[in-house]
């Protein structure tokens, strides 16, 4: 079964309040996700502006999609598309995301983007590979030892920065892992391993996709 996180986007209090238009994205999404036969995990509702760039219920939408390996869904695309933040979010965290009234417009679309920005690298790249050849025509002695192996120096700041790639992706985890804790001892698991459990029976996985046990959990709340 696929599994959905539903994010909502009204642009007032007044509409927020009433469910003028929420209720009608709701209905929309649901009907889209009954129809796959999936289930929506959980729901997130911005009252926000579609010009303005913050969107903290939309991160922790995508938040939840990386938790649960789930499909971002939303009613409309107009909902995101005037926000490029949405954009780079999306390509950011590699969720997956579906329009109920554009279906294909999910992953389609951002290629589309993708394709224009590295349409526009390659066209700086040749540009300057051009600028090089005619300068090295002109007699201009260009950079400098190129088949020379990696210093010392140069292999530790390579391994250091992988390093810091490592703890980025391992923090980011515990940042959308430490919520999800709380709300399960907020509804009773007291323990390491009852945690442990609830995180299993979630189908929640470790970064490595493995079962959780007490000492994996310990890890990531200390």
């Amino acid at each position: 079964m696929r599994v959905f996180i539903a994010y909502y986007r009204v642009s007032t209090q007044k509409q927020g309040k009433s469910g003028l238009g929420l209720e009608a994205q709701r209905e929309t999404v649901q009907q889209y996700v009954a129809g796959v036969g999936g289930k929506v995990l959980r729901e997130f509702t911005e009252i926000e502006s579609g010009k303005h760039d913050d969107r903290p219920q939309l991160a922790l939408a995508l938040a939840a999609c990386r938790v649960h390996s789930a499909v971002l869904c939303i009613a409309k695309l107009d909902r995101l598309s005037r926000n490029l933040l949405f954009i780079a979010q999306m390509m950011e965290s590699g969720a997956e995301f579906i329009a109920c009234d554009m279906p294909a417009a999910n992953k389609f679309t951002l290629h589309i983007m993708a394709a224009v920005a590295q349409q526009e690298r390659e066209l700086i790249s040749a540009r300057t590979k051009a600028a090089l050849a005619a300068a090295k025509r002109r007699g201009v002695v260009l950079g400098g030892d190129h088949g020379a192996t990696l210093s010392r120096t140069q292999q530790r700041n390579g391994n250091a920065a992988s390093a810091r790639i490592r703890t980025q992706a391992a923090q980011q985890r515990r940042a959308d892992l430490l919520p999800v804790i709380e709300e399960l001892r907020a509804a009773g698991c007291e323990t390491l391993a009852s945690i442990a459990d609830a995180l299993n029976s979630r189908g929640i996985t470790t970064a490595r996709g493995s079962q959780w046990t007490p000492t994996a959990v310990m890890r990531v709340v200390q």
